[in-house]
């Protein structure tokens, strides 16, 4: 990476500016839901989840989804 701002390339500079903001928002706000407990059936529907996603599986589009809810 460059040595001062004025060698970084935009990119370089919204990702710099990007990383300080998304640690700074969770510094002030923190997490929402640290101390919650789920409920099993969440648990275990997540576990399900992340093996599927880990096996390859993945669920239905997003245009499947619009559509069979009705969204648009």
């Amino acid at each position: 990476m460059a040595a001062n701002v004025g060698q970084l390339t935009t990119d370089e500079l919204r990702e710099i500016i990007g990383s300080v903001v998304e640690e700074k928002l969770k510094e002030i706000l923190g997490d929402p839901d640290d101390g919650l407990n789920l409920t099993a059936a969440v648990e275990e529907r997540l576990t399900k989840q992340k093996h599927e996603v880990a096996n390859g599986e993945r669920g239905a589009d997003l245009d499947s989804v619009v559509n069979q809810m009705k969204l648009a």
